[in-house]
């Protein structure tokens, strides 16, 4: 936090009562309690520091709602990207269930959008999305995508951007942190020459679903009934001087989950060719770990912030901002559940992440039980 705080910048010259690092503690708990408002939030963050402040002498007025505000806008949004980066990376060990296929560590890719609040610098630089003729979006929206972690949950990377700009343009950028040792996993939304091109230039091996709509040409047959083709580059990219990539093709059908008499046939391709240790069962098998990334979401959106709008703040800086303190807020609860579930032989995924945030918020006021010495946080006055 000092290392952000002070390559963002934001350090202060005088004691105040809302120091920069405390407004960055704020913003992280206000996705732990994202009921409460501004000023509940920073109440309960400190109220286990009541005790030790009366043995001192000394008492802490909770600063008002406009306060808050100016703190927050004095810190910026740089701060919290950098924390964010600074600080999230990929944790599974080899001793984590059910995070590893074959010594390959599984990570997906998708995206998500939600509201902002319906302001006018928010509806300028977000946008809004399409109504019919005459009507207005009720909120402005955020795209957000995210890679992810599958056996631990963990966002180790994210990128937020206009909802005008799609998932694919910005999964392509967010490939900067797929690397060797990885299997990375997208749904057929994602799927183009350019996110298998970029995927490999990364060293890293994918395991994609194809569109219905998608053609290839079987160039060889496998024993395990998968095949080897090639994808193609669009005429823009072969003028570019890229070349065809050598794909294996994975065919099968599952039940539909609504009419078991009908089958749904899924397509996949990946980079794992070698049909003993990646057969095709067990790819079409693992390959629904995808869905992990859909869970994860889900975490963010319903059970972290559990709100119609999922942000608070009416200017976009404002809104960057409190978006790294809730990706921090889901990382802070995950990583504590990771290091439960290591101690206890179990796989991350079996701990409930409900269970795990209301454990947080009762523990918290515990741990500020500390000495007058020991406050970072504050200049009491």
């Amino acid at each position: 936090m000092e290392r952000a705080i002070a390559a963002s910048k934001a350090s202060e010259e005088r004691n105040r009562s809302l120091p920069a690092h405390l407004v960055v503690c704020l913003l992280i708990a206000m996705s732990l309690w994202s009921r409460d408002s501004m000023r509940d939030v920073l109440k309960n963050l400190v109220d286990g520091m009541s005790e030790a402040w009366v043995h001192v002498g000394k008492y802490w007025r909770v600063p008002c709602k406009s306060a808050i505000t100016q703190a927050r806008q004095r810190l910026g949004a740089e701060v919290m990207s950098r924390l964010f980066y600074e600080l999230v990376q990929p944790m599974a060990t080899d001793e984590t269930l059910g995070a590893f296929l074959n010594g390959l560590r599984i990570v997906v890719i998708d995206g998500t959008c939600f509201d902002v609040p319906d302001s006018d610098e928010n509806a300028r630089v977000f946008g809004r999305p399409s109504s019919r003729p005459g009507t207005v979006a009720a909120f402005p929206k955020v795209r957000l995508v995210v890679l992810i972690e599958a056996g631990t949950h963990i966002i180790f990377d994210a990128l937020m951007c206009p909802y005008r700009i799609g998932e694919r343009v910005r999964a392509l950028k967010l490939l900067r942190s797929v690397k060797s040792g990885m299997l990375l996993m997208w749904d057929r939304g994602l799927h183009s020459y350019g996110m298998v091109s970029s995927t490999v230039s990364q060293g890293c091996d994918y395991l994609g679903r194809i569109p219905a709509n998608v053609k290839f040409i079987c160039e060889k047959t496998l024993e395990d009934g998968s095949y080897l083709s090639y994808i193609n580059p669009s005429g823009k990219l072969r003028k570019k001087g890229c070349q065809p990539l050598l794909v294996r093709v994975i065919e099968y059908t599952i039940e539909h989950p609504e009419n078991p008499a009908e089958q749904l046939t899924y397509r996949l391709i990946t980079s794992l060719l070698d049909i003993e240790k990646f057969p095709a069962e067990l790819l079409a098998r693992e390959y629904h770990q995808r869905w992990e990334v859909e869970n994860t979401i889900d975490e963010l959106k319903i059970h972290l912030l559990g709100r119609k709008t999922h942000v608070r703040s009416q200017k976009p800086r404002e809104v960057v901002q409190e978006v790294y303190g809730w990706l921090l807020g889901h990382w802070s609860v995950r990583v504590l559940m990771l290091q439960a579930a290591t101690s206890a032989s179990v796989p991350p995924l079996r701990l409930s992440f409900t269970g795990t945030l209301r454990v947080i918020r009762r523990a918290i006021p515990k741990f500020q039980r500390l000495q007058a010495e020991e406050f970072p946080f504050f200049s009491i006055g």
